[in-house]
């Protein structure tokens, strides 16, 4: 057994009008509800349920982090105060993902921080970047100068645009 719900509408006739029912399934009409619903959820969490910048378990925090994007190149900033700069690495997990991880020269505690109502510390920075567009990663050049890690990244030439 099938349902149906119908939606009425005016015709316009010339002269006159007709009434016209078009009929739809209270599955289609359901179905565009429950889509509707879960992109207005997306949008709520993704707007109020920002994740943390840190991870008490890993004693980790996230730095800052900004990507611009060149006609030749990807260029990555990540604010890394306080970081020891011989334990800095980046390592490529794919050609539009890296991961920056660098030890602290000192310990940082939330009360460093400014925040009074949490407990922890923080012994090293650890983040994953996204990249817009893919790179070649065995030709990066890194430099390190005042607490700021400058990732220069070559763009590859030659990729295939995936279209989904």
């Amino acid at each position: 057994m099938t349902f149906q719900a119908s939606t009425l509408g005016r015709v316009g006739n010339g002269g006159g009008s007709r009434v016209s029912a078009r009929r739809r399934s209270i599955f289609d009409i359901v179905r565009e509800y429950v889509e509707e619903i879960e992109a207005l959820t997306d949008e709520i969490v993704e707007r109020f349920m920002e994740k943390p910048s840190w991870d008490v378990d890993s004693q980790s925090l996230e730095p800052l982090c900004d990507v611009y994007v060149r006609r030749d190149m990807v260029i990555v900033t990540a604010d890394l105060p306080k970081a020891d700069p011989e334990s800095i690495r980046i390592s490529s997990i794919r050609d539009d993902l890296i991961e920056i991880t660098a030890n602290m020269k000192v310990k940082v505690n939330f009360e460093d921080l400014g925040v009074k109502h949490r407990r922890g510390e923080f012994t090293c920075f650890c983040c994953r970047v996204p990249l817009p567009v893919p790179v070649d990663v065995s030709k990066a050049k890194a430099k390190f100068r005042k607490g700021i890690l400058e990732i220069t990244l070559p763009r590859k030439k030659g990729y295939e645009i995936k279209i989904g």
